[in-house]
């Protein structure tokens, strides 16, 4: 539970730590308009969306052990990518000068290139971390429940919204945010290895028929499922 615990803490703070940072970064660029940061929300949460769904789709359809070698070989393509922006723009995730562009009179397009280059699979990569290790955990930690991670995850989120504009904004320049948060991820990627651990041995782990039954939702409830982050995000993009 340790280790999991820390990687998912560390995993969802570093996901809410990057939206003001990068956001922060690009506005002057764009003119400063609001519709910036409405279009990085929209980044951010529709990439929440495809790690999540990454998340369900290995966590089904691959072994165990197939499950903890796929991730950590995206893990690893993160740190890669990172390394390589380092080299080219002096910074693991802000992006270099050239990406500024001329006009900001339509700047969604290119803002989402942006951002895609940038952070896209470190995003992607953490977006997935809370589900796909909460699953992990059920299949190895048999007497423990996995639901006290998800509350572990909630926690970090709050953590990374809170201490951005008391913390970190006041305290550090952009650069150093970046580079702080380039040292977090490589901490994170290491408790990645460590939670993965277990599968790559073989452990042994919860077999299908221990797993509790229960019966599938109807449409109704999966309209309410979807309805109501729905109507959290409207009030997102709204409110900020």
């Amino acid at each position: 539970m340790p280790i999991f615990s820390f990687t998912i803490l560390l995993g969802a703070f570093l996901l809410f730590q990057i939206e003001p940072v990068i956001a922060k970064y690009i506005q002057p660029w764009f003119g400063g308009a609001p519709s910036v940061w409405t279009t990085c929300l929209l980044f951010f949460q529709t990439l929440l969306l495809a790690g999540y769904t990454y998340a369900h789709l290995i966590g089904t359809k691959l072994a165990p052990r197939r499950q903890a070698i796929v991730h950590l070989m995206l893990i690893a393509s993160c740190v890669i990518a990172m390394m390589l922006a380092t080299l080219l723009w002096k910074s693991p995730v802000l992006p270099g000068a050239g990406w500024k562009t001329v006009s900001a009179d339509y700047p969604v397009a290119r803002i989402l290139l942006l951002l895609s280059a940038s952070i896209g699979l470190p995003y992607f990569a953490l977006s997935a971390t809370a589900p796909l290790l909460q699953s992990w955990f059920a299949r190895i930690g048999r007497d423990t429940s996995p639901y006290r991670l998800y509350a572990v995850s909630n926690l970090g989120s709050l953590l990374a919204l809170l201490t951005y504009p008391f913390a970190v904004e006041p305290l550090l320049t952009l650069r150093s945010q970046a580079n702080l948060w380039w040292w977090l991820y490589v901490a994170f990627a290491i408790g990645m290895v460590l939670c993965a651990v277990p599968l790559l041995r073989g452990a042994p782990l919860l077999r299908e028929t221990d797993e509790v039954q229960v019966v599938k939702p109807g449409l109704a409830t999966r309209a309410l499922w979807v309805s109501l982050p729905a109507c959290a995000a409207i009030l997102l993009f709204a409110g900020t």
